[in-house]
């Protein structure tokens, strides 16, 4: 498990937002699953995403980033595929989202996701 300083370190050099340690430790603990991706020569983590779902008809791709650089496309094909062949294999059949940044959504289209299928827009609400 990737520790939350690095987890927020990463987010920040994807223009993501970071998170309150605490709260981003009790995510990871609260997922189903979460995949990181470790630079082999340095040790720092250079991709993630997390999963949660309700174990039945809905699974959400969470916190998707990978260090921006050249390969950046090829690590957010590599969290994709391998989170999505998890998911199908734990709980197949069920609806998968993806709360992901704007520089995720040509990987995605490649796996298949749709933006906004028929015309559904998700909407989100921040709990303090």
């Amino acid at each position: 498990m990737p520790l939350p300083k690095d987890l927020n370190k990463l987010l920040s050099h994807c223009n993501e937002k970071t998170h309150p340690p605490k709260r981003l430790s009790l995510a990871l603990e609260k997922s189903i699953f979460h995949l990181s991706i470790f630079e082999e020569a340095t040790g720092k983590l250079v991709g993630f995403v997390r999963a949660t779902s309700d174990n039945g008809l809905n699974a959400n791709l969470w916190n998707l980033v990978a260090k921006p650089g050249i390969y950046q496309g090829q690590l957010l094909s590599v969290l994709v595929n391998r989170a999505l062949g998890m998911i199908r294999k734990d709980i197949p059949g069920c609806s998968i989202s993806v709360s992901a940044p704007v520089m995720t959504i040509n990987v995605l289209q490649e796996q298949g996701f749709l933006l906004d299928p028929g015309g559904i827009r998700a909407m989100g609400l921040r709990l303090r």
